[in-house]
């Protein structure tokens, strides 16, 4: 009976033209129901890309508080109890009341694109811009504290830089998507280390002993390198059953040494796959959120119950 079907669905579609196109791949099968461990649920805020929204979600996935923020990639709670994100146009702080209340905000110039903030100690916030290619820190007054201009062989503006950090030798860290890179940076510019990334990175994590954890973007895989490039950890696109990586976007490394994934479902990939998860370092994953339902493709997260100040790099992400 299925050839029969097949074969009458081919001449129908032929009466159209289409008899020798092939037929679409089928949809992948969802992701299998994962029993976690008791008691792993987790607060977060997030960067839902695809919903132009920032949002708190509570431990039982409801969705708390929300704020429009077109472009959002990157985002914090300070120690204040305010928000900080990054959008498309810059960057802003806001009350984490109904109210949301803007007290502080960047605006980056006509052109250019910001996808990274960062809070740093002093209360200014550290940002990478794209367009004007350049590492800024901007004082809690509006003005540029310290300006430093880096070099990219990219010519498009937005497929420049992602997620960009402030390291606590003073160092930047930044994924230089367009060129398959990550550099860092001295505080005068100068580029001191490059590694090469299989794919077009969005974010660069340095580890308390010395390592580096790299989202590999449309690469689809995850890996951690030593100080001499060497992958010492890492997770391949199809590795873990129902958690096939697309785009690898933001990432958070927690005091557990477990791992948390953004698996940006954009570039066709939406709904194919949950779009966070939690693995452990032998890659068991014990959390994860797949609700289309509510989101779409979330590119940045951080866990609200690990505690830390996010100023001092309290807070690995």
């Amino acid at each position: 009976m299925r050839h029969l079907l097949a074969a009458a669905l081919v001449v129908t579609v032929g009466v159209i033209a289409f008899a020798a196109a092939p037929a679409p791949p089928a949809a992948p099968l969802p992701a299998p129901p994962i029993t976690p461990p008791a008691g792993v649920t987790h607060p977060f805020l997030c960067a839902d890309y695809g919903s132009a929204k920032v949002r708190v979600v509570s431990a039982e996935g409801k969705v708390t508080w929300e704020i429009a923020a077109p472009g959002c990639q990157d985002v914090w709670l300070l120690p204040s109890g305010n928000y900080l994100f990054s959008h498309t146009h810059g960057a802003r702080e806001v009350t984490p009341d109904a109210e949301k209340k803007t007290v502080w905000e960047y605006v980056a110039p006509a052109g250019a694109e910001v996808h990274t903030c960062q809070p740093l100690p002093d209360g200014s916030v550290f940002i990478c811009e794209c367009g004007t290619s350049r590492l800024i820190e901007v004082g809690r007054d509006g003005k540029i504290r310290k300006e430093i201009k880096i070099e990219t062989a990219t010519k498009g503006t937005h497929g420049q830089y992602r997620v960009a950090r402030k390291l606590q030798n003073g160092n930047y860290l930044v994924a230089c998507t367009g060129e398959n890179l990550v550099r860092e940076f001295d505080g005068a510019g100068k580029v001191l280390r490059t590694i090469k990334v299989p794919g077009n990175p969005y974010e660069a994590l340095r580890l308390p002993g010395g390592n580096t954890l790299i989202a590999c973007g449309d690469g689809h895989k995850l890996i951690e390198v030593d100080p001499q490039d060497k992958v010492v950890w890492g997770i391949d696109e199809n590795e873990i059953p129902g958690q096939p990586l697309r785009f690898v976007a933001g990432l958070q490394r927690l005091p557990n040494g477990n791992t948390v994934v953004c698996n940006w479902g954009g570039h066709g990939r939406i709904g194919q796959q949950p779009q966070i998860f939690e693995v452990t370092p032998d890659k068991k994953v014990v959390w994860q959120v797949n609700d289309w339902a509510i989101f779409k493709t979330i590119s940045g997260i951080m866990l609200l119950d690990v505690k830390g100040d996010v100023t001092k790099g309290e807070v690995l992400r």
